[in-house]
Protein backbone atom coordinates (compact mmCIF):
# COMPACT_ATOMS: atom_id res chain seq x y z
CA UNK A 1 0.00 0.00 0.00
CA UNK A 2 1.31 3.54 -0.75
CA UNK A 3 1.22 5.48 1.90
CA UNK A 4 -0.61 9.05 1.80
CA UNK A 5 2.24 11.52 1.04
CA UNK A 6 2.54 13.89 4.13
CA UNK A 7 5.38 16.50 5.52
CA UNK A 8 8.97 15.53 4.59
CA UNK A 9 11.30 15.49 7.70
CA UNK A 10 14.54 15.68 5.32
CA UNK A 11 16.90 18.36 7.37
CA UNK A 12 19.42 20.10 4.60
CA UNK A 13 23.01 19.50 5.83
CA UNK A 14 21.88 16.31 8.12
CA UNK A 15 22.43 12.84 7.24
CA UNK A 16 19.23 10.55 6.90
CA UNK A 17 19.81 7.22 9.07
CA UNK A 18 18.31 4.41 7.96
CA UNK A 19 16.92 1.03 9.27
CA UNK A 20 18.44 -1.87 6.88
CA UNK A 21 17.17 -4.58 9.45
CA UNK A 22 15.90 -5.68 12.46
CA UNK A 23 16.11 -8.93 14.47
CA UNK A 24 15.64 -10.58 17.82
CA UNK A 25 15.72 -14.13 18.67
CA UNK A 26 12.21 -15.18 20.46
CA UNK A 27 11.39 -13.61 24.18
CA UNK A 28 11.28 -16.45 26.44
CA UNK A 29 9.70 -16.83 29.69
CA UNK A 30 12.92 -16.78 32.39
CA UNK A 31 13.40 -19.59 33.60
CA UNK A 32 12.72 -21.70 30.34
CA UNK A 33 14.72 -22.55 26.77
CA UNK A 34 17.34 -20.03 27.99
CA UNK A 35 18.31 -20.94 31.47
CA UNK A 36 21.75 -22.47 31.23
CA UNK A 37 23.21 -19.62 28.84
CA UNK A 38 25.03 -16.18 29.33
CA UNK A 39 23.65 -12.96 28.09
CA UNK A 40 26.58 -12.82 25.23
CA UNK A 41 25.23 -15.92 23.95
CA UNK A 42 21.72 -14.46 23.40
CA UNK A 43 23.23 -10.85 22.22
CA UNK A 44 25.66 -13.64 19.94
CA UNK A 45 22.68 -15.28 18.63
CA UNK A 46 20.83 -12.37 17.23
CA UNK A 47 23.72 -11.02 15.99
CA UNK A 48 24.13 -13.83 13.87
CA UNK A 49 20.28 -13.87 13.03
CA UNK A 50 21.33 -9.96 12.20
CA UNK A 51 24.09 -11.10 9.77
CA UNK A 52 22.52 -14.51 7.99
CA UNK A 53 19.45 -12.01 7.25
CA UNK A 54 21.28 -9.30 5.58
CA UNK A 55 24.62 -11.11 4.28
CA UNK A 56 26.23 -7.67 5.59
CA UNK A 57 30.19 -8.33 5.28
CA UNK A 58 31.51 -8.23 9.05
CA UNK A 59 34.29 -5.96 8.58
CA UNK A 60 31.68 -3.43 6.80
CA UNK A 61 30.72 -2.93 10.42
CA UNK A 62 32.06 0.46 11.67
CA UNK A 63 30.83 -0.08 15.56
CA UNK A 64 28.56 -2.34 17.42
CA UNK A 65 26.74 -1.23 20.89
CA UNK A 66 24.41 -2.89 22.97
CA UNK A 67 22.33 -2.47 25.47
CA UNK A 68 21.71 -4.28 28.66
CA UNK A 69 20.01 -3.73 32.75
CA UNK A 70 21.35 -6.38 34.69
CA UNK A 71 25.28 -7.01 34.05
CA UNK A 72 26.92 -10.27 34.66
CA UNK A 73 30.07 -9.26 35.55
CA UNK A 74 32.43 -11.58 33.94
CA UNK A 75 30.96 -10.38 30.32
CA UNK A 76 30.70 -6.39 31.28
CA UNK A 77 31.09 -5.36 28.06
CA UNK A 78 28.62 -7.84 26.45
CA UNK A 79 29.02 -6.26 23.58
CA UNK A 80 32.46 -7.37 22.42
CA UNK A 81 32.28 -10.68 23.73
CA UNK A 82 28.69 -11.22 21.64
CA UNK A 83 30.64 -9.85 18.71
CA UNK A 84 33.46 -11.39 18.84
CA UNK A 85 31.64 -14.58 19.26
CA UNK A 86 29.66 -13.96 16.29
CA UNK A 87 32.43 -13.57 13.97
CA UNK A 88 32.87 -9.77 13.74
CA UNK A 89 36.27 -8.19 12.77
CA UNK A 90 38.46 -7.82 16.30
CA UNK A 91 39.07 -4.60 14.64
CA UNK A 92 35.49 -3.37 14.75
CA UNK A 93 35.03 -1.44 18.24
CA UNK A 94 32.51 -2.26 20.55
CA UNK A 95 30.43 -1.26 23.47
CA UNK A 96 27.93 -1.44 26.40
CA UNK A 97 25.34 1.37 27.70
CA UNK A 98 22.82 0.82 30.30
CA UNK A 99 19.56 2.73 30.42
CA UNK A 100 17.05 0.73 32.41
CA UNK A 101 14.14 -0.18 29.78
CA UNK A 102 15.45 2.21 27.23
CA UNK A 103 18.62 0.76 27.23
CA UNK A 104 18.76 -0.49 23.38
CA UNK A 105 16.65 2.66 22.53
CA UNK A 106 20.20 4.19 24.24
CA UNK A 107 22.71 1.86 21.61
CA UNK A 108 20.57 2.83 18.63
CA UNK A 109 20.25 7.11 19.19
CA UNK A 110 24.17 6.47 20.35
CA UNK A 111 24.40 4.57 16.78
CA UNK A 112 22.42 7.47 15.17
CA UNK A 113 24.99 10.41 16.06
CA UNK A 114 27.77 8.15 15.25
CA UNK A 115 26.96 8.14 11.91
CA UNK A 116 25.18 11.71 12.31
CA UNK A 117 29.04 12.86 13.27
CA UNK A 118 30.77 11.02 10.34
CA UNK A 119 32.10 8.44 12.74
CA UNK A 120 30.92 5.67 11.34
CA UNK A 121 28.73 4.79 8.41
CA UNK A 122 27.73 1.27 9.68
CA UNK A 123 26.38 0.66 13.41
CA UNK A 124 24.50 -2.48 14.91
CA UNK A 125 23.00 -1.52 18.05
CA UNK A 126 21.21 -4.06 20.01
CA UNK A 127 20.44 -5.50 23.59
CA UNK A 128 19.80 -8.40 25.57
CA UNK A 129 19.04 -9.26 29.22
CA UNK A 130 19.20 -12.87 30.54
CA UNK A 131 16.87 -13.06 33.55
CA UNK A 132 17.27 -16.43 34.55
CA UNK A 133 20.39 -15.93 36.27
CA UNK A 134 21.41 -12.97 37.43
CA UNK A 135 24.42 -11.66 39.79
CA UNK A 136 23.68 -12.15 43.12
CA UNK A 137 26.44 -11.11 46.09
CA UNK A 138 27.78 -11.82 49.22
CA UNK A 139 26.67 -9.81 51.91
CA UNK A 140 29.51 -6.58 51.92
CA UNK A 141 30.85 -8.05 55.34
CA UNK A 142 31.77 -11.12 53.73
CA UNK A 143 32.98 -9.49 50.22
CA UNK A 144 35.36 -7.29 53.01
CA UNK A 145 36.56 -10.30 54.95
CA UNK A 146 36.97 -12.15 51.48
CA UNK A 147 39.29 -9.59 50.10
CA UNK A 148 41.40 -9.03 53.50
CA UNK A 149 41.58 -12.74 53.18
CA UNK A 150 43.38 -12.55 49.93
CA UNK A 151 46.02 -10.24 50.94
CA UNK A 152 46.59 -11.66 54.46
CA UNK A 153 50.31 -13.44 54.93
CA UNK A 154 50.34 -15.83 57.51
CA UNK A 155 48.04 -18.59 58.52
CA UNK A 156 47.44 -16.82 61.93
CA UNK A 157 46.45 -14.10 60.05
CA UNK A 158 43.95 -16.26 58.28
CA UNK A 159 42.71 -18.02 60.92
CA UNK A 160 42.25 -14.70 63.00
CA UNK A 161 39.77 -13.40 60.25
CA UNK A 162 38.21 -16.57 59.37
CA UNK A 163 37.01 -16.86 63.62
CA UNK A 164 35.58 -13.48 62.82
CA UNK A 165 33.14 -14.73 60.64
CA UNK A 166 29.72 -14.36 62.01
CA UNK A 167 26.25 -16.50 60.40
CA UNK A 168 25.20 -12.91 58.92
CA UNK A 169 28.20 -12.78 56.64
CA UNK A 170 26.64 -15.42 54.92
CA UNK A 171 22.84 -13.76 53.65
CA UNK A 172 23.25 -13.24 50.00
CA UNK A 173 22.19 -9.74 48.54
CA UNK A 174 19.53 -10.39 45.66
CA UNK A 175 18.90 -7.72 42.81
CA UNK A 176 15.80 -6.20 43.42
CA UNK A 177 13.97 -4.40 40.42
CA UNK A 178 13.21 -1.27 42.47
CA UNK A 179 14.19 2.11 42.46
CA UNK A 180 17.48 2.89 44.29
CA UNK A 181 16.72 6.37 44.97
CA UNK A 182 13.53 5.50 46.51
CA UNK A 183 13.65 1.80 47.28
CA UNK A 184 10.32 1.63 45.81
CA UNK A 185 9.80 -1.86 43.78
CA UNK A 186 8.77 -1.21 40.05
CA UNK A 187 5.32 -2.73 40.90
CA UNK A 188 4.01 -0.63 43.89
CA UNK A 189 5.30 3.13 41.73
CA UNK A 190 2.48 1.03 39.09
CA UNK A 191 -0.09 0.60 41.54
CA UNK A 192 0.08 3.76 42.97
CA UNK A 193 0.38 5.31 39.17
CA UNK A 194 -3.20 2.97 38.80
CA UNK A 195 -4.79 4.30 42.13
CA UNK A 196 -3.42 8.03 41.29
CA UNK A 197 -5.60 8.07 37.56
CA UNK A 198 -8.21 5.73 38.86
CA UNK A 199 -7.84 2.77 36.39
CA UNK A 200 -9.37 -0.16 37.48
CA UNK A 201 -8.87 -3.67 37.75
CA UNK A 202 -11.11 -4.19 35.51
CA UNK A 203 -9.71 -1.64 33.01
CA UNK A 204 -6.09 -3.25 33.59
CA UNK A 205 -7.31 -6.99 32.98
CA UNK A 206 -8.88 -6.17 29.54
CA UNK A 207 -5.65 -3.99 28.36
CA UNK A 208 -3.52 -7.18 29.10
CA UNK A 209 -6.28 -9.85 27.35
CA UNK A 210 -5.74 -7.21 24.26
CA UNK A 211 -1.97 -7.57 24.28
CA UNK A 212 -2.16 -11.48 24.62
CA UNK A 213 -5.33 -11.45 21.98
CA UNK A 214 -3.25 -9.40 19.62
CA UNK A 215 -0.25 -10.68 19.73
CA UNK A 216 -1.42 -14.21 19.26
CA UNK A 217 -3.11 -12.91 16.17
CA UNK A 218 0.27 -11.29 14.71
CA UNK A 219 2.52 -14.62 15.91
CA UNK A 220 -0.41 -16.63 14.02
CA UNK A 221 -0.76 -14.22 10.92
CA UNK A 222 3.31 -14.59 10.60
CA UNK A 223 3.34 -10.75 11.13
CA UNK A 224 6.79 -10.88 13.84
CA UNK A 225 9.05 -10.64 10.71
CA UNK A 226 11.75 -10.02 13.11
CA UNK A 227 11.52 -13.14 15.23
CA UNK A 228 15.17 -15.15 14.46
CA UNK A 229 14.91 -19.19 15.31
CA UNK A 230 17.85 -19.31 17.56
CA UNK A 231 19.22 -23.19 18.17
CA UNK A 232 20.07 -23.88 21.91
CA UNK A 233 22.98 -25.76 22.80
CA UNK A 234 22.10 -28.84 23.83
CA UNK A 235 18.12 -28.31 23.31
CA UNK A 236 15.63 -27.46 20.18
CA UNK A 237 14.95 -24.46 17.69
CA UNK A 238 13.42 -21.94 19.64
CA UNK A 239 11.03 -20.56 16.96
CA UNK A 240 8.64 -18.07 18.87
CA UNK A 241 7.93 -16.18 21.56
CA UNK A 242 6.52 -18.24 24.45
CA UNK A 243 4.88 -15.96 26.64
CA UNK A 244 1.76 -14.84 24.73
CA UNK A 245 -0.88 -16.60 26.49
CA UNK A 246 -4.32 -14.87 25.99
CA UNK A 247 -6.82 -15.94 29.04
CA UNK A 248 -9.99 -15.29 30.00
CA UNK A 249 -11.22 -12.11 32.29
CA UNK A 250 -12.76 -14.67 34.33
CA UNK A 251 -9.48 -16.56 35.02
CA UNK A 252 -7.03 -13.06 35.14
CA UNK A 253 -9.82 -12.18 38.14
CA UNK A 254 -8.88 -14.87 40.10
CA UNK A 255 -5.36 -13.51 40.83
CA UNK A 256 -4.70 -11.65 43.59
CA UNK A 257 -2.52 -8.79 43.49
CA UNK A 258 1.21 -8.97 43.07
CA UNK A 259 2.21 -5.77 44.91
CA UNK A 260 0.22 -3.81 47.32
CA UNK A 261 -2.02 -6.50 49.02
CA UNK A 262 -4.75 -7.16 49.63
CA UNK A 263 -6.33 -3.86 47.83
CA UNK A 264 -4.01 -3.65 44.61
CA UNK A 265 -4.63 -3.96 41.40
CA UNK A 266 -1.53 -4.86 39.73
CA UNK A 267 -1.49 -9.01 39.43
CA UNK A 268 0.92 -11.26 37.25
CA UNK A 269 -1.74 -11.27 34.58
CA UNK A 270 -1.43 -7.13 34.07
CA UNK A 271 2.52 -6.82 33.97
CA UNK A 272 5.11 -7.89 32.00
CA UNK A 273 6.62 -10.81 32.92
CA UNK A 274 11.02 -11.81 33.16
CA UNK A 275 11.88 -12.20 30.31
CA UNK A 276 15.01 -13.49 28.43
CA UNK A 277 16.03 -12.10 24.64
CA UNK A 278 18.19 -10.34 22.69
CA UNK A 279 17.61 -8.28 19.49
CA UNK A 280 19.84 -6.44 17.17
CA UNK A 281 19.50 -3.82 14.14
CA UNK A 282 21.77 -2.60 11.10
CA UNK A 283 21.83 1.15 10.87
CA UNK A 284 23.46 2.91 8.28
CA UNK A 285 23.66 6.10 6.59
CA UNK A 286 21.00 6.45 3.58
CA UNK A 287 24.32 6.45 1.18
CA UNK A 288 26.14 3.69 2.34
CA UNK A 289 22.91 1.28 2.66
CA UNK A 290 22.13 2.40 -1.39
CA UNK A 291 25.51 2.18 -2.51
CA UNK A 292 25.78 -1.36 -0.75
CA UNK A 293 22.68 -2.23 -2.50
CA UNK A 294 20.32 -2.66 0.34
CA UNK A 295 16.67 -1.77 0.74
CA UNK A 296 16.41 0.33 3.34
CA UNK A 297 13.06 -0.46 5.84
CA UNK A 298 12.69 3.09 7.55
CA UNK A 299 14.42 6.64 8.46
CA UNK A 300 15.26 6.98 11.89
CA UNK A 301 14.18 10.58 12.49
CA UNK A 302 13.72 12.97 15.76
CA UNK A 303 14.42 11.04 19.40
CA UNK A 304 14.07 12.66 22.53
CA UNK A 305 14.64 11.49 26.16
CA UNK A 306 12.98 12.52 29.12
CA UNK A 307 13.54 12.75 32.82
CA UNK A 308 11.00 13.40 35.85
CA UNK A 309 10.89 12.63 39.72
CA UNK A 310 11.12 8.90 40.10
CA UNK A 311 9.27 8.78 43.48
CA UNK A 312 5.50 10.00 41.44
CA UNK A 313 6.51 9.94 37.75
CA UNK A 314 8.36 6.68 37.12
CA UNK A 315 6.43 5.38 34.57
CA UNK A 316 5.31 8.34 32.99
CA UNK A 317 8.02 8.71 30.12
CA UNK A 318 5.64 8.37 27.13
CA UNK A 319 3.57 11.62 28.45
CA UNK A 320 6.17 13.91 28.52
CA UNK A 321 8.52 12.20 25.76
CA UNK A 322 5.50 12.44 23.14
CA UNK A 323 4.81 16.23 22.76
CA UNK A 324 8.43 17.21 22.69
CA UNK A 325 9.14 14.78 20.44
CA UNK A 326 6.23 15.95 17.63
CA UNK A 327 7.23 19.54 18.09
CA UNK A 328 11.06 18.95 17.37
CA UNK A 329 9.75 16.85 14.17
CA UNK A 330 7.12 19.37 13.23
CA UNK A 331 4.61 16.83 13.34
CA UNK A 332 0.94 16.25 15.13
CA UNK A 333 -1.02 13.50 17.08
CA UNK A 334 -2.70 13.06 13.39
CA UNK A 335 0.30 12.67 11.32
CA UNK A 336 1.13 9.59 13.30
CA UNK A 337 -0.02 6.35 11.36
CA UNK A 338 1.57 3.42 13.96
CA UNK A 339 2.27 3.92 17.77
CA UNK A 340 4.16 0.84 19.37
CA UNK A 341 4.47 1.48 23.67
CA UNK A 342 6.53 0.04 25.59
CA UNK A 343 4.21 -1.56 28.15
CA UNK A 344 5.39 -2.54 31.46
CA UNK A 345 2.30 -2.91 32.91
CA UNK A 346 -1.57 -2.49 31.91
CA UNK A 347 -1.68 0.26 34.48
CA UNK A 348 1.42 2.04 33.20
CA UNK A 349 0.00 2.57 29.50
CA UNK A 350 -3.44 3.55 30.63
CA UNK A 351 -2.29 6.11 33.01
CA UNK A 352 0.14 7.53 30.25
CA UNK A 353 -2.93 7.66 28.21
CA UNK A 354 -5.23 9.64 30.78
CA UNK A 355 -2.50 11.57 31.52
CA UNK A 356 -1.67 12.15 27.57
CA UNK A 357 -5.38 13.12 27.63
CA UNK A 358 -5.81 15.62 30.32
CA UNK A 359 -5.52 19.33 30.03
CA UNK A 360 -5.25 19.34 33.92
CA UNK A 361 -1.88 17.64 33.84
CA UNK A 362 -0.68 19.14 31.06
CA UNK A 363 -1.00 22.23 32.66
CA UNK A 364 -0.12 21.33 36.37
CA UNK A 365 2.59 18.75 35.65
CA UNK A 366 3.69 19.52 32.19
CA UNK A 367 4.08 23.62 32.15
CA UNK A 368 2.02 23.04 28.81
CA UNK A 369 -1.14 24.58 27.54
CA UNK A 370 -2.68 21.74 26.46
CA UNK A 371 -2.69 18.14 26.10
CA UNK A 372 -1.19 16.26 23.41
CA UNK A 373 -4.01 13.95 23.23
CA UNK A 374 -3.84 10.16 23.53
CA UNK A 375 -3.14 8.02 20.37
CA UNK A 376 -6.38 6.29 18.94
CA UNK A 377 -6.14 2.71 20.16
CA UNK A 378 -6.89 0.94 16.36
CA UNK A 379 -3.06 2.67 15.99
CA UNK A 380 -1.61 1.31 19.23
CA UNK A 381 0.77 -1.63 19.51
CA UNK A 382 -1.39 -3.85 16.95
CA UNK A 383 0.62 -6.60 17.43
CA UNK A 384 0.94 -7.09 20.82
CA UNK A 385 3.25 -5.56 23.40
CA UNK A 386 5.53 -6.47 25.94
CA UNK A 387 2.63 -7.80 28.37
CA UNK A 388 2.39 -10.50 25.81
CA UNK A 389 5.50 -10.92 23.92
CA UNK A 390 8.06 -10.40 26.82
CA UNK A 391 10.29 -7.32 28.19
CA UNK A 392 13.91 -8.60 28.38
CA UNK A 393 14.62 -5.28 30.11
CA UNK A 394 17.81 -4.17 27.58
CA UNK A 395 16.57 -5.09 23.94
CA UNK A 396 12.45 -4.01 23.97
CA UNK A 397 13.60 -0.78 22.38
CA UNK A 398 14.50 -2.39 19.17
CA UNK A 399 11.92 -4.67 18.95
CA UNK A 400 10.00 -1.31 19.47
CA UNK A 401 11.46 0.11 16.20
CA UNK A 402 11.30 -2.66 13.97
CA UNK A 403 7.95 -3.37 15.00
CA UNK A 404 6.68 0.22 13.71
CA UNK A 405 8.63 0.08 10.84
CA UNK A 406 6.91 -3.53 9.91
CA UNK A 407 3.71 -1.96 10.83
CA UNK A 408 3.99 1.01 8.69
CA UNK A 409 4.66 -0.87 5.61
CA UNK A 410 1.86 -3.57 6.40
CA UNK A 411 -0.81 -0.69 7.29
CA UNK A 412 0.16 1.86 4.59
CA UNK A 413 1.18 4.55 7.12
CA UNK A 414 4.16 6.94 7.12
CA UNK A 415 5.11 7.90 10.39
CA UNK A 416 5.69 6.02 13.86
CA UNK A 417 5.88 6.70 17.25
CA UNK A 418 8.24 5.11 19.50
CA UNK A 419 7.70 6.08 23.33
CA UNK A 420 8.66 4.01 26.85
CA UNK A 421 9.27 4.80 30.25
CA UNK A 422 12.36 3.43 32.42
CA UNK A 423 13.57 3.04 35.63
CA UNK A 424 14.39 6.30 37.67
CA UNK A 425 11.83 8.38 35.92
CA UNK A 426 13.52 8.59 32.49
CA UNK A 427 11.60 8.06 28.78
CA UNK A 428 12.53 8.40 25.34
CA UNK A 429 10.05 8.76 22.54
CA UNK A 430 11.33 8.61 18.56
CA UNK A 431 9.69 9.24 15.63
CA UNK A 432 10.35 5.95 12.34
CA UNK A 433 9.31 7.34 8.66
CA UNK A 434 8.55 4.32 6.44
CA UNK A 435 10.88 4.10 3.62
CA UNK A 436 9.26 5.36 0.09
CA UNK A 437 8.58 1.79 -1.37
Amino acid sequence: VQPKSKKTLTKSGVKNIVVVEGVRIPFLQSGTSYADLMPHDLARAALQGLLNRTSVPRDVVDYIVYGTVIQEVKTSNVAREAALGAGFSDKTPAHTVTMACISSNQAMTTGVGMIAAGQCDVVVAGGVELMSDVPIRHSRKMRKTMLTLNRAKTLGQKLSLISKIRPDYFAPELPAVAEFSTSETMGHSADRLAAAFAISRLEQDEYALRSHTLAKKAQDGGLLLDVVPFKVPGKDTVTKDNGVRPSSMEQMGKLKPAFVKPYGTVTAANSSFLTDGASAILLMSEEKALAMGYKPKAYLRDFVYVSQDPKDQLLLGPTYATPKVLEKAGLTMADIDVFEFHEAFAGQILANLKAMDSDWFAQNYMGRKSKVGAPPLEKFNNWGGSLSLGHPFGATGCRLVITAAHRLKKEGGQYGLVAACAAGGQGHAMIVELYPQ
